[in-house]
């Protein structure tokens, strides 16, 4: 149909009945429309169509909760042009948003700075720095379930220069210091959430990832090693809990997401 159609006032008093009778309503897009009209109309694409079909056969493993989750890299300013970043592309966290979604979660995803389109059913809030994501983390508490997926930068500028930094000498020296660790601020909470953490490492996974577990005191690590996952659309990982490690069979991050959440459900039903 075009705009005006789905507009009339018939077309949303049906619409109105049906969203009250539990029927789940697919659409409609925006965009132009085959008349000339733009707005609201079409039929969305098989691909998101297919994609919702699939979120809503999902089991609701996480039905009622409120999940909390921050994704992507951060971006720490040294001047008005440049930053410190990272490698992170954003997609398992991104990922697990979805599956959280589809696993019947009220979930909000702080995203640092990446290019991706927000997951059905998610509330998303934009942040550029650490600092910025602390902030809008702690404003969402509390919740239930936290899960802090974003390689956040370990270190910001001290003092970041009003104007860009010209190029001529031939070294450069920055003062760093310290940016909050998020994790482990939520985790040491009285009204803390069910916490879960990510270690993505270079080496020794094991041992990195299950001291992290233990310092942070946290029920969950998802851990991986950056050559396996960084950047890409599959990944491989291990979850490490009270009871060991876990490794899940290498797959596209939409899988492992969805098998995290599994996990995820088991032990914070138990955890209740």
């Amino acid at each position: 149909m075009n705009r005006k159609m789905w507009e009339h006032p018939a077309t949303q008093r049906n619409v109105a009945q049906l969203v009250a009778d539990g029927v789940a309503l697919l659409g409609p897009a925006t965009g132009e429309q085959a008349c000339g009209e733009v707005g609201l109309g079409r039929m969305l694409e098989v691909e998101e169509l297919y994609a919702a079909l699939v979120a809503f056969l999902q089991p609701k493993s996480l039905a009622g909760r409120r999940v909390l989750l921050t994704a992507g890299p951060t971006f720490e300013a040294l001047d008005p042009v440049r930053g410190l970043t990272n490698r992170s592309s954003g997609k398992m966290g991104f990922a697990l948003a979805r599956a959280c979604a589809e696993a019947g979660a009220d979930v909000t995803l702080v995203a640092g700075p990446v290019s991706l389109a927000t997951p059905i059913g998610v509330r998303r809030i934009d942040v550029t720095s650490a600092l910025e994501m602390r902030e809008a983390v702690l404003a969402q508490l509390p919740t239930d379930i936290f899960i802090g997926v974003a390689a956040v930068a370990d270190y910001r500028p001290a003092a970041p220069a009003a104007h860009k930094i010209k190029k001529g000498a031939p070294t450069l020296s920055l003062e760093l210091v310290a940016n909050p660790d998020i994790l482990a601020e939520v985790a040491a909470r009285p009204d803390a959430p069910f916490c879960v953490g990510f270690a993505a490492e270079s080496q020794q996974l094991a041992e990195y990832a299950e001291a992290k577990r233990r310092i942070k005191r946290l029920p969950l690590v998802v851990g991986n090693l950056v050559q396996d996952g960084l950047g890409g659309e599959t990944n491989t990982v291990t979850l490490f809990d009270a009871a060991g490690a876990h490794p899940l069979p290498p797959g596209d991050k939409l899988e492992i997401a969805r098998a995290i959440v599994r996990h995820i459900a088991e032990m914070s039903h138990a955890h209740d």
